[in-house]
């Protein structure tokens, strides 16, 4: 295990596993356990996801393993989480693994972060985005959401999880939903998505060189009412609308149909994905 400096200045433990082609992997490597592990499988979330992601890429890779979200929770950046900062930080990993050249996978926000990454380094050998689309993404609908979870963290430090990962369930009541959370963990993620308001993604194509691939349930869609923002994120829409379109523009296009946001991030359906995907583009 090694520690990286990142752009503020807090440090993140980074594990690496396995031989061959390097992958940075943004996972949690330690299955959660008690209440969390609890709460996760409420929402849908396998508590070992990020361990049943490593142990399924390690026989052939060499997977750079850091649990970036659990990191900006633990340490917020409330007004430095920008997407330059972000690549700088994943930059910065890649160095200290002394990882030349990488693969990335990412999923939800990390995804977005793999296609900000993309932009600002020629040194990605292939990328994985998974819950985000590559073109068309709902930047202006997550700054609404997130906008409206910084405002009620302020006010009475209560929070939804949907500002840094939203997830869809038909069962779940969202008007009840409220998790405690800190105001500079919820405003970070109103910074990111502040910066990315300009953001032409169709525009930063060209700037992709390397093999791509994207993902998304054919479900992933919340309606969040007006305590939220009252806006729809829909992440599969420009998967089902403009797949032809995102093949035009050199990107592997998968839709998992029937699955929502929280169900297609799943090691077991990521993983037939990805893995074979990785096999042909990394020889």
């Amino acid at each position: 295990m090694i520690e990286v400096c990142m752009h503020d200045g807090s440090t993140i433990e980074v594990e690496i596993e396995g031989k061959g082609p390097s992958l940075l992997l943004p996972v949690n490597p330690k299955p959660a356990e008690g209440p969390q592990a609890d709460e996760m499988v409420k929402w849908g979330v396998d508590p070992a996801l990020g361990r049943n992601l490593i142990d399924g890429l390690r026989d052939r890779y060499r997977v750079i393993v850091f649990d970036y979200e659990g990191h900006v929770m633990r340490s917020a950046k409330p007004d430095t989480l920008t997407p330059a900062n972000i690549a700088g930080d994943f930059l910065s990993i890649a160095d200290a693994a002394d990882a030349r050249r990488f693969a990335y996978y990412g999923y939800s926000w990390l995804a977005l972060s793999g296609l900000q990454l993309a932009i600002r380094t020629d040194r990605l050998s292939a990328l994985m985005i998974g819950g985000y689309p590559p073109i068309d993404g709902p930047y202006k609908e997550m700054l609404k959401v997130t906008a409206a979870t910084y405002e009620m963290s302020s006010s009475s430090h209560t929070h939804s999880t949907a500002a840094s990962s939203p997830k869809a369930s038909d069962e779940w009541d969202w008007s009840t939903v409220e998790v405690t959370m800190s105001v500079a963990q919820t405003k970070q993620f109103m910074t990111l998505y502040q910066a990315l308001q300009g953001f032409d993604d169709r525009a930063v194509q060209s700037r992709i060189s390397c093999p791509r691939i994207c993902f998304a349930g054919s479900d992933d869609k919340i309606e969040y009412e007006q305590r939220w923002g009252g806006v729809t994120v829909d992440i599969a829409g420009p998967f089902l609308r403009q797949r032809k379109e995102m093949e035009a523009l050199g990107w592997d296009v998968a839709v998992l149909e029937g699955l929502d946001h929280t169900q297609a991030m799943q090691a077991a359906n990521v993983l037939p994905i990805i893995r074979p995907w990785l096999d042909s583009n990394l020889r």
